[in-house]
């Protein structure tokens, strides 16, 4: 696949909801040959998603806020300017300790795209928390995605 120039004005970019966080998607994976896609996300204080593990890497740039990030069994706090890399299959997750936090996400190839979009198409607000469990399970059962204590269903 061939790599493209794709511009994307700040304060835009299609936003992806997921139950702990806004993902704006900056750069897609079909502008850079499917390497990788850059994410902003913006995520509440309080824990995120439980410990989980993704099929594909990433890097987290702390650009506002204060979070702890946990890889394996180390935990890292992070403030405005510092980054974390996060090696594919590593448990991992993270937890806002501001307000809010905002920060970059680069993900390596196309799999955290497509599963966020699968998630935000999938898991509507409004839901009761049994509902969005179920539907949960059934993303992940699509993606390269485990979650620790909640088993994916096909």
């Amino acid at each position: 696949m061939k790599q493209e120039m794709q511009f994307v004005a700040a304060g835009l970019g299609r936003e992806l909801r997921a139950p702990d966080a806004t993902l704006v998607v900056k750069i897609d994976a079909g502008h850079t040959g499917n390497e990788y896609e850059l994410f902003e996300v913006d995520a509440p204080r309080g824990p995120a998603t439980p410990l989980h593990r993704t099929g594909w890497g990433k890097a987290y740039y702390l650009l506002a806020g204060r979070m702890l990030v946990q890889v394996g069994d180390s935990s890292t706090e992070m403030g405005p300017g510092d980054s974390i890399s996060i090696p594919p299959a590593a448990r991992h997750t993270f937890t806002v300790m501001s307000s809010s936090a905002r920060f970059l996400v680069i993900s390596m190839g196309t799999g955290m795209g497509r599963f966020h979009l699968d998630l935000d198409q999938t898991v509507t607000a409004g839901l009761s928390e049994p509902e969005t469990f179920e539907l949960l399970a059934t993303v992940l059962g699509r993606h390269d995605v485990t979650v620790e204590g909640m088993e994916a269903r096909p």
